[in-house]
Formats: C-alpha cells, structure tokens, sequence
C-alpha cells in the first residue's frame, strides 16, 4: 500500500468519525435497531454516505473519542490530510472496497489472467522469485498447495470483471501476502482494496498465522 493510500485510507475514516459524531443521535438508532455488527456497518455507511471502511470505524469507536478535544483533533488531522493529498477517496473508489469480491482461484477459469501476470513478470506465482515455468505446471503445483492448505489464491472481481490476484503463502508460520493488480486496472486503488479484503481471507484459512506483505506487484 503506497503513502497515498494510507493517507486515502486515514482520511476516509477520519472524515467518517467527524461525520458520525456530527450525526450521533442517528447513528446510534441506527446501530441499536441493527440485528449484527455487519447490518450495523451496512446501516451506517448507508445512513452517512461512507465506506464500509468508514463505517466500521464508526463501529470500533471508544468513548473518549467523543470528547471536544478528541473532536478538536480529528477536525485537524482532517484538515491536514485535506491539504496534503492531491486526490481524493472519490476519485480512487476501487480503494475503499465497497464493491470488490475476492474468490478463490479458478484453476481452469483464471488461468488466462494467472498467464497475463507471468507473462509481465516472469517469475513462479509461489513467490520464491524463481523464473516461471510452464503455466499449467505452476498451476498444478498452487493447487497442490492450496489442497495441503500451504497457500491460499484469491482472484479480484469488480463488477464481474477480473482486476487481480491476492497470493497467500504459508511459511514458518507466517503468510506471505503478495497482490499482483491487471495493468489495465491499475491506479484506481485496488491494490489497497484487494489488501483490505484479504486480510479476513488470509484469517479464516491461516488463523493465528502473522501476515506478512511484500511487494504489491510480486
């Protein structure tokens, strides 16, 4: 994830929180009448025309943050993060996640997007930076891995369109996460997004495993 999109990131969840606070009374009904956290997130994006991320922020809120000082140093950080950035969340959607899906890897459907990423940066998909074999090879050898559950392959669907992959390698105990984004998808923020994403994914097949992010075109 560049600066940008940390920044991008920080400043959707802080303009949330500023929003929320402005808007308390409502957003409260809105959580109370919520039957799971997740229709909560959904109740609040929908009421304040957030992010999921902003609005699970909302949700993680403490009490302190409620105070005039704390309210006082969000407004600030906002401003700063106003100024600083030369783009907004609005103009990068793809970068809040909203409406990207991650599914597994299709072994006979996503192999022509699995070539596509070879083909640019020839090198094995298991992420020891060994040049690429046969693509069929690399495929048989990821699916193995996937069966003995070492390694997790997720594929970016926006829309119904494919945008890219999230690798999940198991090593010592820690995953290595790795993103490879489509060229034709690029800078519109969906390496933060598929990250954002994966990082539940990578929880629920690997659980306790530290995740570990390398480069995000590896």
């Amino acid at each position: 994830m560049t600066d940008l999109d940390l920044a991008t990131s920080r400043r959707d969840i802080t303009d949330a929180l500023l929003t929320a606070l402005e808007r308390r009374h409502e957003v409260l009904d809105a959580i109370v009448d919520a039957d799971t956290r997740n229709e909560a997130v959904d109740a609040v994006a929908k009421l304040l025309d957030k992010s999921t991320l902003g609005a699970e922020a909302i949700l993680g809120m403490s009490f302190y943050q409620l105070t005039k000082d704390e309210r006082r140093k969000n407004q600030a950080e906002l401003d700063d993060l106003n100024n600083a950035l030369t783009f907004t969340l609005a103009e990068r959607p793809a970068s809040s996640g909203d409406s990207l899906e991650l599914r597994p890897f299709d072994a006979t459907a996503d192999a022509d997007l699995f070539a596509t990423r070879t083909e640019e940066l020839k090198v094995a998909g298991d992420g020891s930076g060994t040049p690429a074999g046969e693509i069929s090879d690399e495929i048989a050898k990821a699916t193995e891995r996937v069966h003995n559950e070492d390694a997790v392959w997720l594929v970016g669907i926006d829309g119904g369109e494919k945008v890219g992959f999230v690798f999940g390698e198991l090593t010592g105990g820690e995953v290595d996460v790795r993103i490879w984004i489509h060229p034709d998808h690029r800078k519109k923020g969906y390496g933060t997004a598929c990250l954002r994403k994966s990082r539940s994914e990578m929880a629920a097949y690997f659980p306790g495993a530290h995740m570990v992010v390398r480069a995000p075109s590896a």
